[in-house]
């Protein structure tokens, strides 16, 4: 017993056991938080002050429980969270908690460090430091969207004892990879993420890959991976998880992987009977034909290894095309088929047919969404007892949803919308007792839903349903067994109170019920739902009174949307606009547009600071446009059209520099057009003053706006020539998708809406405004000729000058802009000829040429001989389309050219024609006569 505690005692006196960390280690720690910028002070425990000076007690530190050696560095920023359903809301906590500034060196005197978590911070584009590839210890190393950028350093392949690796990048990141040999250094590495690095440049990415032995979970999404032929030998064994998602990666090198991952693992199968593919993800991708039969024999894995584990198949968004394999049947182990937005183009029962075999028993989600399917759902729907998630949605599925549909009892997400769909909603939907997620919205579904249909559903978080013909029939106390947060039911018939049931949901944060036909006022208790509100919708009802001030009791973080256009609402702004809040609000989108609205607007916007989108349009506002709005200095969207307001544009809009849509047509606003508005408004892509009194010249400085797509200047009383430098519209010039981050930017697209005069007709456009670009300069008093820069604007698809005093004539070139769909010249002091450049308007399908001075013959093309007449009438031209008289009246005026030698030529054709007819007659009047 004695030598057992001698040698205890031995032991124990050779282990270092410290009462807290060791100084050496907790002085690289304090260096290293010296160096960066902890605006959220999520290292306030890292200190020598009040009993803090064991380091091992910090927050993000792990020691040894033994040695006090620091083994792991947890400082992983909180990942923003997403909403599916919702808008995407910036998580401005999440921003401002980030660990910024630099690495210091200091990391390396922890010499046991084994851990090290720095992702989701933001390092400004700082490189990775090289010294990292020197702490030999590390096992585990995660740097994703840590704002790193720059080349990946080769001293990484130090790390031999590494097992985990994650680079991933943000998307604005540069981090960049020219070679991956450094990566064979990494012989134990099991799970590899370089997804958004840019792997241009490697082209020895599969050779590297190829010789990791116990390479288990590959992440290379969006890496432009180079398109190299494959290793002879794919050595691909343990792979388990695959993703290789949106790489543009083509049929053959695909088909050589699919082909190393089924020969390779058969070949392993003997030796790693554990040893299975769980997770495969070749989406976005390019494959451009069918789907090939290697893919899906993958099959023997699973019968091989005796394995339990399924594949997760991941497809998504390819050119993949024509019918998948009967052979898929076979995949008895699958649980997740992911092939949205291929073309599969099938009959979906056909589908369900070739699923029904042994892959039916297991399978939890069947993702067909937007593959082109066509036909009816059938009772086939039964066989799937396991799945919870079933999407169809935007393909052509048409006829009654089957009444099996209540059979799938596991059901925790169901997605049919965007179809056609017809028929009454089953009943046997409510025995979808575990539905979290219903959308059957944009279908041809009618008739009656009462608490019959939706009564049972009491995990029900998501009711999408708008766009179908439903009639809503539950009493006036059914208190739902859900909590809703989602509830769309836009253009049904709900009736024309707004329904009490509505109260009882307190966690609502999305609610459509526009077009719904409620003509009520809005009760008190519709602001009460939930802190984290972010969308109301409704519009394009019949709802009266005036709009009451709202108790806003809103997330700092969220978005709020609210829409209460195309209603009835009447009175002042000021309830609204001028109650005082509680607190900051998040983003919001204001749309009060189209109702009877009057007064002034009050001077309030204090109060909206984060506003981006306002609408204000068609009411009864009148006074000025307040200098106060300055302070909106995140307005990206400002609508103020068809009202009665006065004034000029104030100077303090300049503050708005984020303007992106600026529309105050159809007032009574007078004065300049402002030269600063080419100064401070650069990112201007609609500007509408259409139809008020402004006067003087067009600012040249409006066209230093290289991002403008739209200007509507029509109705006004604006002098002087068009500005030589409109060709430096840069985004009429050349298609550079000037809004496309500007629509991202502003949530909900479906306020993000500019209305515009194209071809005679007042059009809204939203999504697609992006590819619209158009000039409108009609009804005023421009003088001078048509500049030739204007035929610079290739990308042109409107062009209207008409109503004018324009001289001179049609530039020559104009043949040159091949965008254009609509020109109009009209009423104006053109001359001289049609250019015969002209006829290569091939898109043009709106003309109008008409009362000008011009001369000369039309231009033969297809599109010039469409138009009707009276597009070229009030002037001297001749030829088709133009009735054949008024051309041959027209060419012997015009070749008279207006003297007395026109005159004497007239007479002289005439002259001929009556020698000739007396000559002729002469000769062939005695023969009539006599016939012998």
């Amino acid at each position: 017993m004695s030598v057992l505690l001698v040698l205890l005692f031995l032991s124990l006196a050779t282990v270092n056991i410290n009462e807290g960390c060791i100084e050496s280690e907790r002085q690289a720690l304090l260096m290293f938080k010296h160096d960066v910028t902890d605006g959220a002070n999520r290292l306030s425990s890292w200190s020598l002050h009040h009993g803090h000076g064991d380091c091992c007690q910090w927050d993000g530190v792990v020691c040894d429980n033994v040695t006090s050696h620091v083994l792991e560095l947890h400082l992983a920023n909180p990942r923003p969270l997403l909403d599916d359903y919702g808008s995407d809301a910036k998580n401005e906590a999440t921003e401002r908690s980030k660990l910024r500034g630099k690495i210091n060196p200091s990391l390396l005197k922890l010499t046991h460090l084994s851990y090290l978590n720095l992702s989701q911070n933001g390092f400004g584009g700082i490189p990775i430091p090289d010294f990292i590839g020197s702490i030999e210890s590390l096992r585990h190393l995660d740097l994703s969207k840590a704002g790193f950028a720059s080349l990946v350093p080769n001293q990484l392949r130090n790390l031999s004892s590494l097992e985990y690796l994650n680079l991933r990048a943000d998307i604005e990141d540069n981090l960049y990879v020219t070679d991956l040999q450094w990566l064979s250094g990494l012989s134990l590495i099991k799970h590899l993420d370089l997804s958004d690095v840019d792997l241009a440049q490697a082209s020895n990415w599969l050779q590297v890959l190829n010789a990791l032995p116990f390479l288990k979970n590959l992440y290379l999404s969006c890496c432009q991976l180079p398109q190299v032929p494959p290793p002879i030998h794919l050595k691909l064994s343990s792979l388990a998880i695959v993703d290789l998602s949106a790489n543009d990666i083509e049929n053959s090198l695909g088909g050589s992987i699919f082909h190393g991952l089924q020969s390779k693992n058969k070949l392993a199968a003997a030796s790693y009977t554990n040893t299975s593919l769980k997770h495969l993800d070749l989406s976005n991708n390019i494959f451009n034909s069918s789907i090939p039969e290697s893919l899906y024999s993958l099959d023997s894995l699973h019968a091989i290894g005796n394995m339990t584990s399924a594949i997760n198949l991941d497809l998504l968004d390819n050119e993949l095309e024509g019918p998948i394999p009967i052979t898929m049947g076979n995949l008895c182990n699958l649980k997740s088929i992911i092939f949205s937005d291929l073309n599969l183009n099938q009959d979906v029962s056909t589908i369900l047919a070739v699923l029904s075999g042994c892959v039916s028993n297991q399978l939890d989600k069947l993702d067909l969404s937007g593959c082109h399917l066509s036909g009816q759902l059938t009772n086939q729907l039964r066989n799937f007892k396991s799945l919870k998630e079933l999407h169809l949605s935007g393909n052509s599925v048409s006829g009654p949803i089957p009444i099996s549909i209540g059979e799938l009892s596991s059901l925790r997400v169901l997605k049919l919308d965007q179809n056609q769909w017809k028929g009454q909603l089953p009943n046997s939907i409510e025995k979808l007792t575990n539905l979290e997620i219903l959308d059957i919205s944009t279908n041809l579904l009618e008739g009656v839903v009462s608490k019959t249909h939706i009564g049972n559903l009491s995990k029900l978080k998501v009711f999408q349903a708008s766009k179908n013909s439903f009639v809503l029939r539950v009493s006036p106390d059914w208190i739902p067994p859900f909590e809703i947060e989602l509830l769309g039911l836009r253009s049904w018939n709900v009736g024309s109170m707004f329904h009490l049931w509505l109260h009882s949901q307190k966690h609502l944060r999305y609610l459509d019920i526009s077009g719904s036909r409620i003509s009520d006022s809005l009760p008190g208790w519709l602001w009460n739902f939930s802190s984290s509100f972010q969308y109301l919708n409704l519009s394009h009802n019949q709802i009266h009174g005036q709009i009451p001030d709202i108790p806003w009791a809103m997330s700092v973080d969220s978005v709020i949307d609210l829409n209460m256009s195309n209603n009835n609402f009447s009175g002042s702004l000021s309830p609204l606009l001028c109650y005082k809040l509680k607190e900051t609000m998040g983003t919001v989108i204001l749309n009060l547009g189209r109702n009877v609205l009057s007064g002034g607007i009050p001077d309030c916007w204090l109060n909206w600071q984060n506003l981006q989108v306002i609408k204000l349009s068609n009411n009864r506002l009148n006074g000025s446009i307040l200098s106060s709005m300055r302070t909106l200095q995140s307005i990206v969207s400002l609508h103020l059209q068809k009202n009665h307001l006065s004034g000029e544009i104030p100077l303090s809009l300049n503050n708005c520099t984020d303007l992106i849509i600026l529309d105050a047509g159809e007032n009574e606003l007078h004065g300049s057009i402002p030269r600063w508005i080419g100064d401070s408004l650069r990112k201007l892509v609609v500007l509408s003053l259409r139809s008020n009194k402004f006067s003087g010249y067009i600012p040249d400085k409006l066209c230093t706006i290289g991002s403008l797509q739209v200007l509507d200047l029509v109705d006004n009383n604006l002098i002087g020539s068009i500005p030589r430098r409109v060709s430096k519209f840069q985004a009429m010039a050349k298609f550079n998708g000037s809004m496309g981050t500007a629509i991202s930017y502003v949530i909900g697209a479906g306020t993000f809406v500019a209305t515009i005069v194209m071809k005679g007709q007042m059009l809204e456009f939203g999504t697609n405004l992006n590819l619209v670009r158009s000039m409108d300069l009609s009804n005023n008093k421009l003088s001078g000729e048509i500049p030739v820069e204007v035929t610079s604007l290739f990308e042109l698809q409107t062009l209207n000058l008409s109503h004018n005093l324009l001289s001179g004539t049609i530039p020559d070139r104009i043949g040159e802009l091949r965008s254009l769909e609509s020109v109009d010249f009209s009423v104006n002091k053109l001359s001289g000829s049609i250019p015969e450049s002209m006829s290569y308007l091939t898109f043009l399908s709106h003309l109008n040429l008409s009362f000008n001075n011009l001369s000369g013959v039309i231009p033969s093309s297809t599109q010039l001989q469409s138009f009707d007449s009276s597009c070229y009438e009030g002037n001297q031209l001749c030829g088709l389309p133009l009735p054949q008289q008024h051309s041959a009246n027209v060419a012997i005026h015009n070749g008279g050219g207006g003297n007395d030698y026109g005159f004497e030529m007239e007479w002289f054709y005439f002259g001929m024609l009556y020698e000739f007819g007396m000559g002729f007659w002469s000769v062939f009047a005695p023969v009539v006569i006599n016939r012998r």
